[in-house]
């Protein structure tokens, strides 16, 4: 199939997302993370990439920082550009699920709409949106990084939870609550969904 935008010609392979599947031996999805800075996000996708790898899974973390570091460097935290910064994410996730790969995205990606436009780009059972759900108030004792201090001072504007809203996800397929478990019951739970949907199950070479 030829997808055509303007003069734009999307170029298919030779190597469908089945022939990864059967190389990697093993099916992929997008775990999309998302929670008030500070919930635990990265940690948990960490942890959880290393369980993966224990497993024999090809996986890889997306984490919002990093990101930021060089492909959406350019980007601010405008409600505009978190928008521009969640879209480029989710098509960066898309053809690392098309490589047959576990992506892990661990972004505050604190709008539901935003959240959803990645979702549709993607089949159904591919995305599956992980809320990592802490109290603002444990998340702010916590404050790894110094940001809420420097946000209720004024010295960062449009911060999610102080400055900007955070929209919980209404129906996510996983709800962790890192207030509650520790990082190891946290990752076992995730675990355990990926084994009930078969996404841990070995795909052999026909």
């Amino acid at each position: 199939m030829v997808h055509l935008i303007g003069n734009i010609v999307w170029q298919e392979t030779k190597v469908s997302r089945e022939d990864r599947y059967r190389l990697n031996k093993h099916k992929s999805c997008l775990l999309w993370f998302t929670g008030l800075s500070g919930a635990g996000k990265s940690t948990l996708a960490i942890a959880l990439e290393k369980e993966l790898y224990d497993f024999g899974i090809r996986s890889y973390v997306l984490d919002g920082d990093n990101i930021r570091h060089g492909l959406n460097k350019n980007l601010g935290f405008s409600p505009e550009d978190r928008k521009e910064n969640i879209r480029r994410i989710g098509e960066v996730a898309k053809l690392f699920v098309d490589a047959g790969l576990f992506a892990l995205s661990a972004f505050i990606s604190p709008y539901r709409e935003d959240r959803q436009m990645v979702r549709e780009r993607f089949v159904p059972g591919e995305f599956i949106e992980v809320y990592v759900k802490c109290p603002l108030e444990v998340c702010e004792r916590r404050d790894p990084k110094g940001l809420y201090k420097k946000a209720r001072k004024g010295e960062i504007q449009n911060f999610t939870g102080i400055s900007a809203p955070y929209e919980e996800p209404l129906n996510p397929e996983i709800i962790v609550e890192t207030d509650k478990q520790t990082l190891e019951q946290s990752v076992q739970q995730i675990i355990g969904y990926l084994k009930e949907r078969g996404l841990l199950d070995m795909v052999h070479g026909g």
